[in-house]
């Protein structure tokens, strides 16, 4: 080859380098599906520390548009159908929005968090190879409902009748309620099941609760609950119930006991699968990942109030105690 030919074609790359350089790189845009409101500070703190931990600012080198379902399911579809026509590269969503969103686009990139049993609500194939465009988190809410039960029929050696505070609308929720029946056999405790679609329904389903006259409280992980903790604590602790819940706001709101994954933990580790998506990842090869980290969480106050003396052996097995 002729040495101005080598000249040339040196001096092109040179020149396509120069220009490639300058060209300015696509910001990621990161889609946020939340069943609930504004202002949850502690999760929000935990999912930015996360996209921290892999070099993602927010406003700098990625962008991130959220949507809030406010607690109401009918409105994931839409929100899911707005954020898909912002050309977003992923979405993280809870489990009723990551399947609004698998409606709306079989192809964008989804990382569900906290879902209670993806392959039983069809969001994934398998946990090892999900097989679509979904992947994330299980809370593994399902086969935790008999620990609670455990727990709370050792704080309460007399119970014998449990209220189960449940949205049969939720298909996670139904899961939830199948799994809990086994272990509550085996412990002799029977669940009175109780039904609330609705933040409108949650005074009625107390009302039946009362009637049904349990000697204790649990309730299923989803969106209704979740949104609902400060109502469903104050109603518990009207009518002197004891109760075990499935996050540790509900004791943090005043509820006497919970027992579950960390879910700040969880929502940090999604950026991982954010992470490994925008870096050319499919999530149909990225595994489903349980939760390593559980939490018994235990108020005094509460259990003060309600007369109650949690037993050592409870005490011992607990993270955090409210005092």
């Amino acid at each position: 080859m002729a040495i101005k030919t080598v000249v040339v074609l040196l001096v092109g790359l040179v020149l396509a380098s120069v220009a490639d350089a300058q060209q300015p790189k696509k910001i990621p845009r990161l889609g946020r599906l939340s069943a609930g409101f504004p202002g949850g500070a502690a999760r929000d703190e935990a999912r930015k520390r996360g996209l921290r931990d892999f070099g993602y600012i927010e406003g700098k080198n990625i962008f991130i548009e959220t949507r809030y379902a406010e607690g109401k399911r009918e409105r994931y579809l839409t929100l899911a159908t707005e954020l898909v026509a912002l050309k977003i590269d992923v979405l993280v969503a809870a489990s009723g929005g990551a399947a609004a969103a698998k409606q709306v686009s079989n192809t964008l990139p989804i990382v569900v968090v906290g879902t209670t049993d993806p392959l039983a609500t069809g969001l994934v194939e398998s946990l090892a190879r999900p097989g679509g465009n979904v992947t994330g988190l299980t809370s593994l809410a399902p086969e935790l409902g008999g620990k609670r039960l455990e727990l709370l029929k050792e704080t309460l050696p007399k119970l014998s009748r449990v209220a189960f505070l449940y949205n049969p609308a939720d298909p996670s929720n139904v899961v939830e309620l199948e799994q809990l029946r086994g272990p509550a056999a085996a412990l002799g405790v029977t669940v009175r099941v109780v039904e609330a679609r609705g933040p409108n329904e949650i005074e009625q389903a107390f009302s039946v609760i009362i009637r049904e006259r349990p000697e204790g409280l649990s309730t299923a992980a989803g969106a209704v609950n979740n949104n609902n903790q400060r109502r469903i604590v104050d109603l518990a602790a009207k009518r002197r119930l004891p109760a075990i819940y499935h996050l540790s706001e509900f004791v943090d709101s005043g509820g006497l006991m919970s027992y579950g994954p960390n879910l700040g933990d969880m929502y940090r580790r999604a950026a991982y699968f954010v992470d490994r998506i925008l870096k050319g990842a499919k999530p149909a090869d990225l595994p489903v990942e349980q939760p390593t980290k559980f939490e018994l969480v235990i108020n005094f106050k509460t259990a003060k109030a309600l007369g109650l003396t949690i037993p050592p052996l409870v005490l011992m097995r607990a993270e955090k105690v409210i005092k």
